[in-house]
């Protein structure tokens, strides 16, 4: 079976972009995850990403994700309410002060409580300190991501109300069900 994806990159050329969500009325605390965990990593990837199609990652052999990890300029900052992972976001530095917001997502038991769009903004500003953190990396000019259709019903508004502009759209044929999205593991119940 074929399906239709629409897939919209967008951008923020300057801090000055950024338009940072309220702090939700909860108990989250953002933390970077400093050492590299391929498991934990995984499980963050399969939990936000299982039930909107995720799938690009899910062949990835330990050592794939523990190269991949230990990038410089690869950061994963993860929220947590009172104690349990509600989501992540995914920076990876790339050329000439790019870095791209590669994952970012909420695991589907914290979406619709007001947690994205704080995670997002966080993650924003870490993209644009991120040199900060990684002597030898240049300056953040410019921070971007991608979002497609198979994503989240929220995600392109939260994007837009933080402050990204769609620089390029693209429509593909994708084999897949929609309606078949892997979970979190095999055999899961969404």
């Amino acid at each position: 079976m074929s399906i239709t994806v629409t897939t919209w990159s967008l951008e923020q050329t300057s801090p000055a972009d950024q338009r940072p969500a309220s702090v939700p009325d909860a108990d989250i605390r953002i933390v970077r995850a400093e050492v590299p965990s391929p498991e934990f990593s995984r499980f963050l990837y399969t939990a936000v990403g299982g039930d909107i199609h995720w799938t690009d990652r899910l062949g990835m052999t330990y050592a794939d994700w523990q190269e991949w990890l230990e990038r410089p300029g690869v950061e994963t900052w993860v929220a947590y309410d009172k104690g349990t992972p509600a989501g992540y976001v995914e920076l990876q530095a790339q050329d000439e002060g790019a870095v791209e917001i590669v994952y970012f997502g909420l695991v589907p038991a914290f979406r619709g409580r007001r947690i994205g769009g704080h995670l997002l903004s966080y993650g924003v500003a870490r993209a644009w300190d991120l040199a900060d953190r990684w002597p030898g990396l240049a300056q953040t000019k410019r921070v971007w991501l991608h979002t497609c259709s198979k994503d989240g019903p929220h995600a392109m508004d939260n994007y837009l109300r933080r402050g990204f502009t769609v620089f390029d759209t693209k429509v593909e044929e994708e084999e897949g069900d929609p309606a078949a999205p892997p979970g979190p593991w095999p055999g899961a119940g969404i």
